[in-house]
């Protein structure tokens, strides 16, 4: 079994993952911020712990601005919907994913107007692009950190830069770069970056969130609320971080699952994880230029992406879904086929609607895996 479908989810998952959710729940499965008992003390105390791991990861100072959801796409609609209001005007990538298309093409029937940044065939987005699409009733730009199809790595710091000189609110979707690339959110400026827990950050699924600053938070309106196990005196959602946000029973395995992994993120580094997977791409990209009538879609080297890849058979004559059936059913690989719920980014790339088998590599692979699979997909040619 060869897994390469990291960008889906990560497998396998950071070690201790697992047993902390499976002590939580048999040994200290008690609610947070609902009794006054020391069991749920100690609940509350590991939540606050994992908002402070989240903090040391993303250079945020204040824990109270980490809010827990259910991932990333939760985390986007809190933002995107909760935010905007009719008139108001957006600016996204060409590369975005459906986390943000969706929501906004909600909106767009509500009065809410967005305009896409064209990035070039290899993913790559000059700043420029975006400043040129600014206008008065900008009030938000929500952009990709690197793209879940090609892998292509977007300016973030010089838009959040131009964001915070024009004064439009800026969000940042780290789907495929937390726990992976380095992220300074003081330095980067953003209002808001949502991640999620299950892949770079090597969670569980059902788990992630996005850190706000105070004075976008308040700007904010809650999509849900109800219970938090706080102001219970009053019928109001309380106006205080994070209980804003988090009403209701949080997924109290999910963050302790979550703690773990971040704990061996942390420990590990970022940057030696990337750098094992970035070898990997390397090796693999290397392989690829060698496949007869393939196509390698966006940056054909490691520079300016994660380790996200992929190919089109396409062009030589062959279907992509039975190239990914083969490598799985023959040869044990595991890849992702389709669009990638990003049909905006395809088209952007040249793939649509046809899509592309995604190799997306994890540190846990390995050299002979990649050799594997570029022997597997040389024979599948081969044999038409």
């Amino acid at each position: 079994m060869i897994y390469f479908d990291n960008g889906s989810t990560s497998y396998p998952k950071a070690p201790g993952v697992g047993e902390a959710m499976a002590n939580l729940l048999a040994h200290a499965g008690f609610n947070a911020n609902r009794g006054g008992y020391s069991g749920a003390y100690a609940v509350e105390d590991m939540v606050l712990d994992t908002r402070e791991l989240v903090c040391r990861l993303f250079h945020w100072d204040d824990p109270k601005g980490v809010i827990f959801t259910a991932n990333v796409t939760q985390s986007l609609n809190m933002l995107l919907k909760g935010y905007l209001a009719p008139g108001d005007h957006v600016v996204v990538s060409s590369l975005e994913h459906n986390a943000v298309m969706r929501p906004l093409t909600q909106l767009v029937k509500h009065g809410v107007a967005f305009d896409a940044a064209q990035a070039d065939a290899a993913g790559v987005l000059p700043v420029e692009r975006v400043e040129a699409l600014l206008r008065p009733q900008t009030k938000l730009v929500a952009l990709t950190h690197a793209s879940n199809v090609c892998g292509t790595v977007l300016p973030i710091c010089e838009v959040g830069a131009l964001c915070k000189k024009r004064g439009v609110r800026f969000v940042v979707d780290s789907a495929q770069t937390a726990g992976v690339l380095p992220i300074d959110l003081q330095a980067l400026g953003a209002d808001a970056l949502a991640f999620t827990g299950h892949k770079g950050l090597l969670g569980p699924q059902g788990i992630g969130g996005m850190v706000i600053a105070e004075d976008f938070a308040q700007a904010l309106t809650p999509l849900l609320s109800g219970g938090t196990g706080s102001a219970s005196d009053s019928e109001e959602v309380p106006p205080f971080l994070p209980d804003k946000f988090e009403s209701g029973t949080l997924n109290l395995p999910g963050i302790a699952g979550l703690r773990a992994a971040l704990g061996y993120v942390l420990s590990a580094g970022t940057a030696t994880l990337h750098s094992a997977e970035m070898a990997l791409a390397a090796r693999f990209l290397q392989g690829a230029e060698t496949l007869s009538g393939v196509r390698i879609v966006g940056k054909k080297d490691t520079q300016g992406r994660v380790a996200v890849v992929s190919l089109d058979f396409t062009p030589a004559s062959l279907d992509n879904a039975m190239v990914a059936y083969k490598l799985d059913s023959e040869y044990g690989i595991m890849t992702r086929c389709g669009l990638h719920c990003a049909p905006r980014a395809h088209k952007t790339l040249g793939t649509f609607p046809q899509g592309t088998i995604r190799f997306a590599f994890g540190h846990r692979n390995t050299a002979q895996e990649v050799d594997i699979c570029i022997d597997a997909l040389t024979k599948i040619i081969r044999e038409g």
